[in-house]
């Protein structure tokens, strides 16, 4: 009970695409950041935009793709 828990201020990373499975289990935890190393699937994508997830694709060196919902992210300018 003393774990990282709740999870809606972390961010799941999978090593290979994000599918629509991936994103529905992401929501069941309330992870609001899912990033991938490859590209994410088109109902991925269209499933993350209709809940509200932040979405990243190819994720690799300093380099991303946002596909959807770019606020939740806050970077150093």
């Amino acid at each position: 009970m003393n774990g990282p828990f709740p999870l809606d201020r972390h961010i799941l990373v999978v090593s290979g695409r994000s599918s629509f499975e991936i994103m529905q289990k992401a929501l069941a935890a309330q992870l609001p950041i899912v990033a991938a190393v490859s590209a994410p699937s088109t109902l991925a994508a269209s499933f993350a935009a209709e809940s509200r997830q932040t979405l990243i694709g190819f994720l690799r060196d300093r380099r991303m793709n946002i596909y959807t919902h770019r606020k939740e992210l806050n970077s150093p300018e």
